[in-house]
């Protein structure tokens, strides 16, 4: 991260959001940006060259919503806090890049108006557990030390015992512990790829080393992380480069501290190649493999390729000792056979089995 943060050199203020307290924040975490306060229908301002520009905003629709699934594949359940959208990290593979119309960076502070929702969700029935997170549409940590909406969030959250707040990252920013949540409520969560992936394809990500530090200091403390190896890229020498990732982890946490885990194929909407040859990037090697278009409309991997990569990894981390809380996101129960030897119904439903994954340590 460089200085000002994520050259960020333009703020645009909604006149709607000016006064409120993340506004302030973003201000006060952002001297040296152009401000502007926009009234209804002014357009976004440019930022000056090489910086880009981060859009302060009220949310209109809804803050929870389910995972945008597709039936045919077996979703985890997970449900998304909506509290901003893009990313200032620069992935490859990121999907935001073609599930967006544009890259503009957008953090949500009508946060009176989230917790009104949300309390009337959570609240509604104390017996139903939620597992909920916000690194769907943005990375969860990446402007925390401009909006602090995630220890706001956390704050709001310890009324509500029925809830685990999953905060999916890769940067290796710790601030929200400063609100001293319950380890028992909150899911550390980090992606992860190997390393010549994360070289080559991750520009201004955490390093590896410095998330699983950062991963092991909260389990250190009593949380128990997650940990994503989304998307799984086919290239050569993916083996090695993998393996040396799962044996890394086990440096650094014990399979008792992994709340669970989660495997998914690099998958793609059909506009991403073309996306990144219109930023100027070249296609990198594992986009330019074998793939067919799935039931969700995305290229993904043929299934013989994934099935392989899938039992390479399973089988690695279970030569670790970890096994119980390895799941796939967005695969078929084809695939859940040929990998695990069952299916998702077998485990009670994958909600119900990451869930207990994630609050009942050791089964």
């Amino acid at each position: 991260m460089s200085a000002p943060l994520w050259d960020i050199t333009a703020l645009a203020v909604d006149a709607a959001v000016a006064d409120t307290a993340m506004a302030a924040r973003a201000k006060a975490a952002l001297p040296a940006a152009r401000v502007t306060t926009l009234a209804p229908g002014d357009a976004l301002p440019l930022a000056p060259a090489g910086g880009r520009a981060l859009h302060i905003k009220a949310h209109l629709g809804r803050f929870l919503r389910p995972c945008p699934a597709t039936r045919h594949y077996r979703c985890c359940g997970y449900q998304i806090i909506h509290i901003g959208e893009n990313c200032p990290m620069d992935c490859s593979y990121c999907i935001l890049r073609a599930y967006f119309r544009d890259r503009t960076l957008t953090a949500f502070a009508n946060t009176g108006a989230m917790f009104a929702e949300l309390a009337g969700t959570f609240g509604r029935d104390p017996s139903r557990v939620f597992r909920v997170g916000t690194g769907q549409f943005a990375d969860s940590m990446a402007l925390e030390p401009i909006t602090g909406h995630t220890r706001e969030l956390l704050g709001f959250l310890a009324d509500y015992d029925n809830v685990s707040l999953e905060l999916k990252s890769k940067t290796a920013d710790l601030s929200w512990m400063a609100a001293s949540p319950r380890p028992n409520r909150v899911l550390p969560s980090w992606s992860l790829n190997a390393p010549a992936i994360v070289a080559g394809e991750e520009r201004d990500t955490a390093p590896l080393e410095a998330r699983l530090a950062a991963a092991r200091a909260c389990a250190r403390e009593g949380f128990r992380v997650c940990l994503h190896f989304d998307p799984i890229c086919h290239f050569a020498g993916w083996e090695r480069e993998y393996g040396h990732i799962i044996d890394m982890i086990f440096d650094y946490l014990s399979p008792q501290q992994i709340a669970y885990m989660s495997l998914g194929s690099f998958r793609c909407l059909p506009e991403l190649p073309g996306r990144l040859v219109a930023e100027g990037r070249a296609l990198p090697d594992y986009m330019l493999g074998e793939f067919a278009v799935g039931a969700d409309g995305k290229k993904r991997l043929l299934r013989p390729l994934r099935v392989r990569q899938f039992r390479f990894m399973a089988a690695r981390l279970a030569g670790h000792g970890f096994s119980r809380g390895l799941y796939f996101c967005m695969e078929s129960d084809e695939v859940w056979r040929a990998v695990f030897g069952r299916t998702p119904r077998d485990l009670g439903g994958l909600a119900a089995y990451l869930l207990d994954c994630a609050r009942n340590p050791g089964g």
